[in-house]
């Protein structure tokens, strides 16, 4: 395997970093495990969560590029697309962000903080988003190029050959902070949405720490579609590395079976456990990434799934904004008591 030097490639100094680790005292001891958490949603306010480690290289790049508007998409709710406008409004360039929409959303959460933040906002159908997002996404980056304005798009997560070298950066974060704290992981799980933080990980761990192994839970789609997106994701970084690291589809881990009912829309239970872990740990996971994969690592630890796992890390990937869409949902969930 070749030698790799990263810090040669261009990246912007964004998120709050390093993040801390912490030990979840009480879940250990009720699950019987050696659980820890990143708290990746320490990255930042405005930018909280996974995707301002992907955007340090995007921006960085399309700065490079002399771009005057980067254009990228995502759900209403998207994580990445506020984080975007936030990022666009502190280098000094327009933001354009293209959201799948069944119908006109209330302004709220994510979608708030967007208009907040200055974004040009497109609203396109699932049906088009799934089909020709990306043809969408390219007309627009025209109409601006018309207008003399240069345009770069960012995929859907920054989840491409640059934006995955956040989480390959993140694990040599991972890495120093085991020394610190005198701990070491054998395992690694996250929540895995476009495949960016999954296969920044995996390609991490191959360069970094070889003794680990990451796991992701899907969030949406299924198994095979993730091992396809994250392998290509993979294959494209290595490829602009220069490296020689075998990508292979047999080395990844994806855990099927939790995505509910949904992308975005969250069973009674899975919010129910949301509130849990908050009760027990102080910790808000989102409904969307972090809450369902955090549900599917409870239960298949019950299983006794990750028995051979001697100490496990989770990333929380961010995404609070996400948890006030949902609060009619939580209220009828929640038992508010008053023993005064």
């Amino acid at each position: 395997m070749s030698k790799i030097n990263i810090d040669n490639i261009s990246r912007l100094t964004l998120a709050n970093l390093p993040t801390p680790i912490q030990r979840l005292e009480r879940l250990s001891e009720e699950w019987g495990v050696d659980l820890w958490i990143k708290r990746d949603d320490y990255t930042g306010i405005e930018t909280s969560g996974n995707k301002i480690r992907k955007l340090e290289y995007t921006i960085a790049k399309a700065l490079s590029e002399e771009a005057g508007v980067v254009i990228t998409c995502g759900g209403i709710q998207s994580n990445h697309c506020r984080s975007t406008a936030a990022v666009a409004a502190r280098v000094g360039i327009k933001s354009h962000l293209v959201l799948r929409i069944d119908e006109e959303p209330p302004l709220e959460g994510n979608y708030l903080l967007d208009k907040i933040l200055g974004a040009e906002v497109s609203f396109i159908s699932r049906s088009d988003y799934s089909e020709r997002r990306n043809e969408i996404m390219k007309e627009i980056a025209d109409s601006y190029e018309a207008k003399g304005i240069k345009a770069y798009v960012i995929p859907e997560g920054a989840s491409d050959g640059v934006g995955n070298l956040g989480y390959i950066q993140a694990v040599r974060e991972i890495k120093k902070q085991e020394k610190e704290l005198g701990v070491e992981f054998d395992t690694i799980v996250s929540a895995v949405g476009s495949g960016g933080t999954y296969s920044g990980l995996y390609l991490g761990t191959k360069l970094f720490a070889p003794e680990k192994t990451v796991y992701s839970f899907n969030v949406c789609d299924d198994e095979e579609y993730f091992l396809n997106v994250c392998s290509q994701i993979a294959t494209d970084t290595v490829k602009a590395l220069g490296a020689e690291i075998e990508v292979k589809k047999d080395d990844m881990h994806i855990i099927d079976g939790y995505k509910g009912i949904g992308y975005a829309i969250s069973r009674d239970e899975e919010l129910e456990f949301i509130a849990e872990v908050a009760k027990k740990e102080g910790v808000i996971l989102d409904p969307v990434y972090t809450g369902k994969a955090f549900y599917g690592l409870c239960n298949e630890i019950k299983k006794g799934n990750f028995s051979k796992s001697k100490r496990i890390l989770f990333i929380h990937t961010g995404g609070h904004f996400g948890v006030f869409p949902k609060q009619e949902q939580f209220a009828k969930l929640l038992v508010v008591s008053s023993d005064l």
